[in-house]
C-alpha cells in the first residue's frame, strides 16, 4: 500500500490548527459560465483567503507544527509570490521571525506585502540556484527551519483542507479541477478526496508553457528539468518530489491550456462573476471550457480559484 505525504488524519489535524486563522472561503456559482461549460460549475474562492491565496493554509499549518525550539529560530523560505506572503503572515501570527528569500525580479507589490507582515527579505538573483543557495546560507546562519512552498508534508496537509471544505460545501460532485505547479494543492485536494469520496475524479490544469506535470504523467517519471514560459506565474515551479506519487496515482488527467485560453477564462471570471483572480487561478475554468474536458461528460464540477494577487502597479503608472 502506498504511503503518501498526508493521511486523512493529517489533513483533519491541519484543519483544526488553522481554524481561527484561515478563512473558510465561499463557493460561488455562475449560470452564464455553466452554459458555456455545459455543466454545473462550483468555484471554491480561495482568492478570498488570507493573503489572497490558498497558500496561507499550508504555511499556517507548517508554522504551527514547528516545535518550540524550532520556532525560536524562526522559519525561512524562498518565494517570489503568494507563499512568501503566507509564511510571513503565519510567522507573525505565531509571533516568530521569518526570513523570505526573494528574487530581484519579484513584483514590488509582493515584496511590500511580505515586509508589511514583519518578515525579513533577503534578495537574490532570479534563478532557482540562487534562491536555493541563498536560503541555505540563511539556514546555516540562523538555524531557521525551511518551509518549502510545496514539497513539505505539513504544507501538503494544509492545502488538503481546501478539499475537506469543498466536499463539505458541495455534494454529489463528479470532478474537481485544480491548477498544478509544484503540486501541493493538487496533492492535498486529491488526497482528501481519495480518502472521503474516491468516486470523484481529480483533474489538473497546467499551462502548455509549464507542462512538467503533463510530461511526468506521460513518461511515468517525474520531470526535473523545466524552462517554463507562461502568463500563469504561480505555476512556474516543477512538480514536487513529495507530490509526484499522489499525482501519478490519484489524478485522473492533467489538461494543458495555453495562455490565450487562460486569458479568456480570466476575463470571463472578471466580467461574469466580478471576481479578481490571477492567471493561475483561471486555468481550471480554461480546462472546463475546453472540448477535451467537456467530452468527459461531467455534470457537477468544482474549480479551485487559487488566488487573486495581481500586480496592479502597471495599471496606475502614468
Amino acid at each position: 500500500m502506498n504511503t503518501y505525504a498526508a493521511s486523512l488524519s493529517d489533513i483533519r489535524d491541519a484543519a483544526q490548527r488553522i481554524v481561527g486563522h484561515a478563512h473558510r472561503p465561499p463557493v460561488f456559482t455562475s449560470t452564464a459560465l455553466d452554459e458555456l461549460a455545459g455543466c454545473q460549475l462550483f468555484f471554491k474562492c480561495e482568492n478570498f483567503q488570507k493573503i489572497g491565496a490558498f497558500k496561507f493554509r499550508g504555511a499556517m499549518n507548517a508554522i504551527a507544527c514547528l516545535s518550540e525550539e524550532e520556532a525560536q529560530r524562526g522559519g525561512v523560505t524562498h518565494s517570489s509570490g503568494n507563499h512568501a506572503q503566507a509564511v510571513a503572515l503565519a510567522a507573525k501570527l505565531r509571533g516568530i521571525s521569518a526570513t523570505i528569500v526573494m528574487p530581484t525580479s519579484a513584483p514590488a507589490v509582493k515584496k511590500r506585502a511580505v515586509l508589511g507582515y514583519g518578515a525579513t527579505v533577503v534578495d537574490c538573483a532570479p534563478t532557482l540556484e540562487a534562491r536555493e543557495t541563498t536560503t541555505a546560507d540563511v539556514i546555516a546562519r540562523t538555524g531557521a527551519t525551511l518551509v518549502h512552498a510545496y514539497d513539505n508534508d505539513n504544507v501538503i496537509a494544509g492545502q488538503g483542507t481546501v478539499g475537506l471544505e469543498l466536499l463539505d460545501q458541495v455534494a454529489n460532485l463528479d470532478a474537481i479541477v485544480t491548477p498544478v505547479g509544484g503540486g501541493g494543492l493538487l496533492a492535498g485536494v486529491a488526497l482528501a478526496t481519495h480518502y472521503l469520496h474516491p468516486e470523484i475524479d481529480i483533474h489538473a490544469a497546467e499551462p502548455t508553457g509549464a507542462d512538467d506535470a503533463y510530461r511526468s504523467i506521460q513518461s511515468g517519471e517525474r520531470v526535473r528539468t523545466h524552462s517554463p514560459n507562461t502568463i500563469a506565474d504561480g505555476l512556474l515551479t516543477t512538480l514536487g518530489e513529495r507530490n509526484w506519487p499522489v499525482v501519478r496515482d490519484l489524478v485522473k488527467q492533467v489538461h494543458l491550456v495555453d495562455d490565450d485560453q487562460i486569458r479568456a477564462a480570466m476575463r470571463l471570471i472578471w466580467e461574469r462573476m466580478k471576481l479578481v483572480v490571477e492567471p493561475s487561478a483561471a486555468t481550471p475554468l480554461a480546462v472546463a471550457l475546453s472540448a477535451d474536458f467537456q467530452r468527459l461528460g461531467h455534470q457537477r464540477v468544482a474549480l479551485v480559484l487559487t488566488g487573486g494577487n495581481l500586480d496592479l502597479d502597471p495599471m496606475f503608472v502614468a
